[in-house]
């Protein structure tokens, strides 16, 4: 039995005792410790809300969804899950550009862009980090840009898109490329907007036929 259920806190509804700072401070650490013990899908607000001794009700107030917990606890730079439906909507012939443009503005912002890297160094390769994050990136951004590909390997092409971003990112912010550093925002979408526009749109895209393919297609029908 963890060691936070012993003895179990109990819960408090209306305003808990000690101020609105500290039940957001404990409602934090006990998203922490839930979302590294049972990752992102695993993770409910109920049981946050247990190892914290408030109410549910209490962490939706403070904290809205589980996204936004989720984001406010790892300091997610962005919140795809907010800002891509509106993305998605449009020409669908001028997506993959919208796409890029928008992270790339969203990271030439110095705060925003802090705060990515410093999510990106810390979550790639760290075995309680890297699940939380692919589980939040999962659902609220491939699930969400899966949904509006017209093709039996969705989940494919929107994870292809997700890697796209994601190497662009490594290589602009992070290892700082030369030439990918030093290049405008514009020429970067000019470039990478067509890439990520054939994998959600062209049917050239090859299909997956791995059993690991296979096997991804089924659990998204």
């Amino acid at each position: 039995m963890p060691e936070y259920a012993v003895p179990t806190p109990k819960r408090r509804r209306g305003r808990p005792r000690g101020g609105e700072s500290d039940a957001q401070q404990r409602i934090i650490a006990a998203a922490v410790d839930e979302f590294g013990e049972l990752g992102y899908d695993g993770a409910t607000m109920r049981a946050i809300a247990a190892r914290a001794g408030v109410d549910s009700a209490l962490v939706h107030h403070y904290f809205g969804t589980k996204a936004d917990l989720f984001a406010q606890t790892v300091g997610a730079p962005m919140r795809p899950d907010l800002d891509i439906p509106a993305l998605l909507e449009g020409p669908q012939d001028a997506l993959g550009e919208r796409i890029v443009r928008y992270v790339l503005d969203a990271w030439e912002r110095p705060e925003t862009r802090k705060r990515g890297v410093t999510l990106l160094r810390t979550g790639v390769g760290n075995r309680l980090t890297t699940p939380l994050l692919a589980g939040f990136l999962q659902r609220e951004l491939i699930g969400r840009i899966a949904a509006r590909i017209d093709a039996p390997d969705a989940a494919f092409r929107a994870s292809l898109v997700a890697s796209q971003i994601a190497g662009m990112l490594l290589a602009r912010y992070v290892l700082q490329l030369p030439a990918i550093a030093g290049a405008s925002v514009d020429d970067i979408v000019a470039r990478v907007g067509p890439t990520v526009q054939h994998y959600m749109t062209d049917p050239a895209v090859p299909a997956q036929t791995s059993a690991a393919g296979a096997a991804e297609r089924k659990s998204t029908e």
